[in-house]
């Protein structure tokens, strides 16, 4: 009798550590996944912006353009697509100057879900704004999720009005850039593009 009941005992204390085995195996199992998931969501990348077709630039933009891209800064915000005027290029945070030899720059206290503002020099990546017309696409690619508006209007203001930039009810995008687009020495004004958001895909 005793002899069974050691063997009952044998066999249950077995039968547990199998089930914990299982167990942790199980759950092994459940965190790499969830560590797996968690990498992949976070390892989602901007798509890269082709080097710029800078035939139309001045010859001062392209200098510094080539000289800030030995200057390390950090990690794109997304890539702008206009494909109307073949435009791709890299958004960074900021306005100041290596940014916007670089990129273009996304306008400090601006919200994509209200309104971004987005510069950049008239000379260089912006430069094609000149052809935009009301009713083109802009795409904005960030991580994880595009973008997509549609240019309603263009305007030229005074560097003064800066209420081109407030927020609004909807989404929307307003580019900026110096104006006119050939002026020599310092731009007197600012020319405009603004667009509403017509779509989003994750």
């Amino acid at each position: 009798m005793q002899i069974a009941i050691e063997r009952f005992l044998i066999a249950m204390g077995i039968c547990a550590l199998a089930f914990a085995a299982a167990l942790r195996i199980d759950s092994a199992i459940g965190e790499q996944g969830a560590r797996e998931d968690l990498a992949a969501r976070f390892a989602v990348r901007p798509p890269q912006a082709m080097a710029p077709d800078t035939t139309e630039w001045s010859e001062a933009r392209r200098v510094a353009w080539q000289a800030s891209r030995r200057t390390g800064s950090g990690a794109p915000l997304g890539v702008l697509s206009i494909a109307s005027i073949g435009l791709a290029v890299a958004l960074l945070e900021g306005t100041d100057a290596i940014t916007l030899n670089r990129g273009v720059g996304r306008v400090a206290g601006t919200r994509i879900e209200t309104n971004l503002g987005i510069s950049g020099h008239r000379d260089g990546f912006f430069r094609g704004l000149r052809n935009i017309a009301p009713g083109d696409r802009i795409r904005l690619e960030t991580p994880g999720a595009a973008y997509d508006y549609e240019v309603r209007a263009l305007s030229v203001v005074s560097p003064e009005d800066v209420q081109v930039l407030d927020p609004t009810p909807e989404p929307t995008l307003t580019l900026v850039t110096c104006f006119p687009f050939f002026a020599l020495g310092p731009a007197p004004k600012r020319f405009i593009v603004h667009a509403v958001r017509v779509g989003k895909s994750d």
